[in-house]
């Protein structure tokens, strides 16, 4: 019989993380000890964690459905997906206990080159957003660091600001140096989307991830149609949980990429989904991390490497395991710009 044993953890931010939906200064986690009376000895843990206002299961009476999940799986021994399709984060935290008891306990999840530490997976530097100076001196702080590729936070100042520090970036790094990623996170409206993602254009931006909130599928299929620059969408998948409504908002937007994170888009099972669906249509994807603590962040590297097979080409986002002054340690370790698994 398998027991799990929850507990409660808050984590502070070192500083304090600037999004469209406001600053985050501590993460609130749940975290899943399960142990099975066949393997004494032997445990798996996993991280549940929301993001206030941008999960889908956020809810008041969350620590109650925790506990009332957890006491189903007790009983049966297993994982009950449909059920968990509202609750990726809880989904994404039991997969993640449980990959791990079946690894006998070990935080190597799965047998892959990252994983036997062969090889580290390139990811983009994060530059939060900030006042323009702020912001440049955090991005000078990753381009030391050795990244290649960078993830600019944008929508918190000026537009006009924001495109002025995109403009000094290519005018020392060219895209053969530097690849650029913007994140609006939603900060762009239907009638003026087009015409930033043309002034963004201008400075080889590989792509922008959500560029208008999500639920405007109309005004997003027709930005993801006559864009000069590659539209991801990241928010716009969250809450849609089921297969057919997943199949439905592809071909009704026909983005040129998707961005998933485990624990706000169904789990490592809800993630498969949507890649297999993105491939089927020829749109791409990458895998990021939501915030969580090491335990999380190990789990969604350990995915993305079995997942993506030997040698990721593209750059991931999972450098956030660094912005917490209390994490919990794991053998993960950020070098240049690739981050290793390394017991």
């Amino acid at each position: 019989m398998k027991h799990i044993e929850i507990s409660e953890r808050t984590l502070h931010f070192k500083q304090p993380a600037g999004t469209s939906r406001g600053i985050y200064t501590t993460r609130q986690s749940y975290y899943l000890t399960i142990t099975d009376d066949n393997c004494p000895g032997i445990k798996g843990v996993g991280e549940c964690a929301t993001l206030p206002d941008l999960s889908c299961d956020a809810v008041p009476e969350y620590n109650k459905i925790l506990k009332d999940i957890c006491l189903m799986v007790e009983q049966t021994g297993k994982i009950p997906y449909d059920i968990l399709r509202p609750y990726p984060s809880i989904l994404f935290g039991l997969e993640t206990a449980f990959a791990q008891l079946d690894a006998n306990g070990s935080t190597r999840l799965y047998d892959t080159p990252f994983a036997r530490g062969e090889e580290g997976i390139t990811i983009n530097g994060l530059v939060w957003m900030g006042t323009f100076e702020e912001m440049y001196s955090r991005l000078e702080t990753k381009l030391k660091a050795g990244f290649h590729c960078v993830k600019l936070k944008i929508g918190a100042i000026d537009f006009d600001k924001e495109l002025d520090l995109i403009k000094h970036i290519r005018e020392a790094f060219d895209k053969n140096t530097i690849e650029l990623r913007v994140d609006a996170n939603g900060g762009f409206t239907p009638d003026n989307a087009m015409e930033r993602l043309e002034a963004l254009a201008q400075y080889d931006i590989h792509s922008i991830e959500q560029p208008i909130k999500q639920h405007q599928w109309k005004d997003m299929a027709r930005l993801c149609k006559e864009t000069p620059l590659p539209i991801a969408l990241d928010e716009e998948l969250i809450g849609v949980n089921v297969k057919s409504m997943k199949e439905y908002l592809l071909d009704a937007i026909r983005p040129q990429y998707i961005i998933l994170k485990p624990s706000l888009h169904g789990g490592m099972y809800g993630c498969d989904e949507w890649i297999k669906l993105a491939k089927e249509r020829g749109i791409g994807s990458w895998i990021t991390s939501a915030l969580e603590s090491n335990i999380g962040l190990n789990a969604i590297a350990h995915y993305c490497a079995n997942t993506y097979g030997p040698s990721v080409s593209m750059p991931q986002g999972l450098g956030t395991g660094q912005l917490f002054t209390d994490n919990i340690d794991m053998p993960l370790v950020i070098d240049g710009d690739k981050i290793w698994y390394r017991e």
